[in-house]
């Protein structure tokens, strides 16, 4: 399971020009599913991510985990996106759609985040607070 973890000040996504979801301060997080993931590599990274001291103190240095901030979680299987070989990707280790959806349906839960809508072609909008990127494997 691989996350890619923004703090953002803000963060939306829309399908088919909806607005499904929307956070305010907080983590945009895109999940990729890998084949052979499991519930406890969902329960361990979620635990991670609440865990994960990226906020800034009152002192300006990054020492606060997400507290009462918000979650927004996109699926992104394409961060399983092989181009080691030619120019177009290799997308063999992510899960596939039906081994992926629970997995990443139970990480939401866990973490009460807002979600996009699985499988779905969808706009991600955000607006860094930082910029603070981080990549998380479980």
């Amino acid at each position: 399971m691989r996350a890619l973890v923004q703090r953002v000040s803000q963060a939306a996504v829309d399908v088919e020009g909806e607005r499904v979801a929307q956070i305010g301060p907080g983590m945009l997080v895109l999940l990729g599913v890998k084949r052979d993931d499991t519930a406890d590599d969902v329960d361990r990274l979620a635990a991670k991510l609440q865990r994960l001291r990226i906020f800034d103190d009152a002192e300006g240095r990054m020492n606060e985990s997400l507290g009462k901030r918000e979650i927004l979680c996109v699926s992104q299987f394409t961060l399983y996106g092989d181009a080691r070989k030619g120019n177009r990707p290799s997308y063999v280790e992510a899960a596939p759609g039906d081994e992926a959806e629970p997995l990443y349906d139970r990480f939401c839960e866990q973490l009460g985040a807002a979600k996009g809508v699985f499988g779905a072609c969808m706009g991600v909008a955000l607006v860094n607070d930082g910029p603070v990127t981080l990549m998380l494997e479980s």
